[in-house]
Order: C-alpha cells, then sequence, then structure tokens
C-alpha cells in the first residue's frame, strides 16, 4: 500500500472519514504563509504581502514581473502555494519597485491584492518559510462518523509526515520521470532544469513515503531504534540514537522525531538496525547508495521527520460542513491530514502538476532546511 503513489497506510484506520468534498469555492481553502523571520523595516529588499484567490503561483509571479517591469528572477519567493485557495505569502521585490507599486491595484480584478510591504536587508528565498497556517472547509461531511477520535489521536500522537500526491505529479507523471532521470534514461539537457530537479526530488521524496509506510505498518513510528537519526522537535539538530530507552522516553515526551531518508550521496547515516531497515528500501528498488552519485547537488540527501505534531488543530461545525484550522511546518501537506478526516479519494486528486502549486510542494531543494544536514552537539 506504501508503495503506491499518493496513498499511504491510514494512521487513524480505527475509524471511517466524515467523506465529503473540498475545494468547491476557493475560500473554501485558505492557506496564509508563516515566514522563518519577519521583516525588519529596512534595507534594501521590499517585503510584499500578497493574498491571491483562485490564482496559480506562475500566473502570480509573471503578473508582479510584468507590472513592476522587473524579470523573474528579481523576484525571491519562499513558498509556492495553491491555486485552488485564497493565499498569503511574502514575496520581496528591489526597493527600486517602491514607486511602481501603485500599479498593483489594477490586479486586484485578477484576484491579486497587496496587504502590506515592509523592508528587509535580504532577498527570499526558497525555504525561508516556517509553517503555514491552514483553515479548510469540508463541504457534505458527515457529522455523525467519529471525527472526534480521529482529531483526538492526531492531536495526542501527531501525524506521520508522508508527501502529499501533488509531489509526485498527475497519474505519478513527475516520479516516472524522475526514474527515468536517475537511471540517466533522460539527460539534464532533454528536459527543463526546474524539471529536472522536481523529478529526481520526487524519486527521493517516493522512497521517503515507502519508508515510512512500512515502518507505520510495522508498529515502528513512535518508536525508537538502535541506531535510530533522530531530530529535536520542534527545531534542532540531527544526531543518532545511543541509548534507545532513553531516547524512547524523550519521543514520548515530544522532544525528539525519527527522521527519515531523502537519500542521497551526503546522506546522515543511520547505523545498526536502522540502517538494514534503510538499506532495504534501496534494495526493493534496485538501488544503493551510489545510484544517487553525479547528479551534484540535487542529491545529497537530507532527513525529513518522520512524524509531526499539530498542537493548534481544531474544528468547527457550520451549516455549509466541517471547518478544520490547524499549522503545518513548511514541506508538511495539509492533503495527508484532510486524507485521515475524510478517507476519500478525491483527496490525492485536488492537484496536478500543471498548477505548480501545492502545499509548498514545487520547491523541493528546500523543504526539509528546517531539519538541518549536522550533528546536533546536544544529542
Amino acid at each position: 500500500m506504501g508503495d503506491e503513489v499518493g496513498r499511504w497506510p491510514w494512521w487513524t484506520a480505527e475509524w471511517p472519514g466524515v467523506g465529503g468534498r473540498i475545494r468547491e469555492q476557493p475560500e473554501d481553502f485558505f492557506v496564509e504563509e508563516i515566514p522563518a523571520y519577519q521583516p525588519c523595516g529596512q534595507g534594501e529588499h521590499l517585503y510584499l504581502q500578497i493574498e491571491k484567490r483562485n490564482v496559480s503561483a506562475e500566473y502570480l509571479l509573471r503578473r508582479l514581473s510584468q507590472q513592476l517591469g522587473i524579470p523573474a528572477t528579481g523576484l525571491g519567493v519562499a513558498g509556492l502555494k495553491d491555486r485552488h485557495a485564497v493565499t498569503r505569502q511574502w514575496i520581496s521585490v528591489p526597493q527600486e519597485c517602491g514607486s511602481r507599486l501603485d500599479r498593483l491595484v489594477s490586479l486586484e480584478a485578477e484576484g491579486i491584492r497587496l496587504l502590506q510591504v515592509s523592508r528587509h536587508r535580504n532577498k527570499l528565498r526558497p525555504g525561508h518559510v516556517r509553517a503555514n497556517r491552514f483553515r479548510i472547509l469540508i463541504r457534505g461531511a458527515d457529522a455523525t462518523a467519529p471525527w472526534q477520535a480521529i482529531l483526538h489521536k492526531l492531536q495526542q500522537l501527531g501525524l506521520p509526515n508522508y508527501y502529499g500526491p501533488q509531489r509526485f505529479g498527475h497519474h505519478g507523471s513527475t516520479l516516472a520521470l524522475g526514474w527515468q532521470c536517475l537511471h540517466r534514461q533522460v539527460s539534464r539537457s532533454q528536459v527543463r532544469p526546474w524539471q529536472f530537479r522536481l523529478a529526481l526530488s520526487a524519486v527521493q521524496a517516493h522512497l521517503f513515503n515507502v519508508y515510512l509506510a512500512r515502518r507505520q505498518q510495522e508498529g515502528l513510528l513512535r518508536r525508537v531504534l538502535e541506531g535510530d537519526v533522530l531530530v529535536h522537535w520542534p527545531v534542532g539538530g540531527l544526531f543518532r540514537a545511543q541509548d534507545v530507552d532513553a531516547e524512547q522516553a524523550r519521543l514520548e515526551a515530544r522532544q525528539v522525531v525519527p527522521a527519515g531518508p531523502m537519500f542521497g550521496t551526503r546522506l546522515y547515516p543511520a547505523a545498526g538496525v536502522a540502517a538494514q531497515r534503510e538499506a532495504a528500501v534501496l534494495h526493493r528498488f534496485g538501488l544503493s547508495p551510489a545510484s544517487f552519485a553525479g547528479f551534484g547537488k540535487l542529491l545529497t540527501g537530507t532527513r525529513r521527520r518522520c512524524l509531526i505534531y499539530v498542537d493548534d488543530l481544531h474544528a468547527h461545525w457550520q451549516a455549509e460542513g466541517l471547518w478544520l484550522q490547524f499549522t503545518l511546518p513548511a514541506g508538511s501537506y495539509a492533503t495527508v491530514l484532510l486524507a485521515e478526516v475524510m478517507k476519500t479519494e478525491t483527496t490525492w486528486l485536488t492537484e496536478t502538476a500543471s498548477d505548480l502549486d501545492g502545499d509548498n510542494a514545487t520547491l523541493p531543494t528546500m523543504e526539509e532546511l528546517s531539519v538541518e544536514q549536522r550533528r546536533d552537539p546536544e544529542g
């Protein structure tokens, strides 16, 4: 089950979902970017908070570039946001654009609105996002379903940090291209650079999902294994488990979580039993660590949290359906949480690769930066 693209074992399988539908209207899906830092108010870069309604990330950047008279490369973006939604995010532009900001008023008719302006010393870069805050309506949800039990488990035991189906493209097309790139059946010169990067990262994401699904199915998601690589929660560096019992206590106290492999040439290594389990995933696909060599910085590898906590998960009913509110770390997927609550196949079909959006899913080279690729001296 975990080997299927965009599909994984339910974490809350003991209860049926509420069913229902999402994204029937843009206002049903609201996302607000929480930046990694606040603009300091001075510097040579203008920080624009932009709200867009039913507008793709690609279209937003193109129109800002046109209206402000700068190349798209002059725009600084921390993360890309969903198309079929109302979203708020920060975008940086050079300070010389200040005299042209009044041109953005004309974009309001297209669903693009400037909310506020500040200044900062550096350009925004991919990965400069701490989290994303969601408010989502599930229309037609079944109020008699045991939704309280589902939410209680997610609140108490966390959410498996799977990659959502957006990462793999429409019907897995991005992942299919990634396998061709990894096996050198498609070269860099045959596809655009961003496609090549995105495709390779889809392979890493799929292998991570397979690793995570097997760990979950064997009841090991909340267990520390010998040689496990762990990471502090909510922030901190990586380290290998030496005293399994002591680290198990820290896991149960929400101080650490397991960090699964995003395979690459410089992956922080596990040891013992944990290393054997990771090697088994590569063997399943006929791969080895050497398979990732020759791609430079695109496949250096990193670690991703296997489990995340959603402490602010709230729900309330209104006439139109069930509203969910929650915050997820950058790089985690709202569709994964929605799938647990809804348990409908439509959950996987909400995005296509052509949208170039998703739950910040299309800046793959930076998503895992919140898990530092280093040994944590504190352990």
